[in-house]
């Protein structure tokens, strides 16, 4: 029986810290812009293009960039 006193008042204050926690994070604004979270995936996709083009080095497209391609 003692053991049921431990895990209620174990579960009361892990229900308590989650309930803090929550407040604490709607005070700072964690909850108030739900709409560029959509759309940042959108975006992501241009970086990791631009990465894989800096991966490949294509002397092709560096040439038709900057113009600094020389080569045979």
């Amino acid at each position: 029986m003692e053991a049921l006193y431990v895990l209620l008042i174990f579960s009361l204050l892990l229900g308590v810290s989650f309930l803090v926690a929550f407040f604490w994070a709607q005070k700072n604004g964690q909850f108030e812009d739900t709409k560029t979270p959509a759309i940042r995936v959108l975006f992501d996709d241009i970086d990791a293009k631009r990465a894989a083009d800096k991966r490949n080095n294509n002397p092709e497209k560096k040439m038709k960039v900057t113009g600094e391609y020389h080569g045979s």
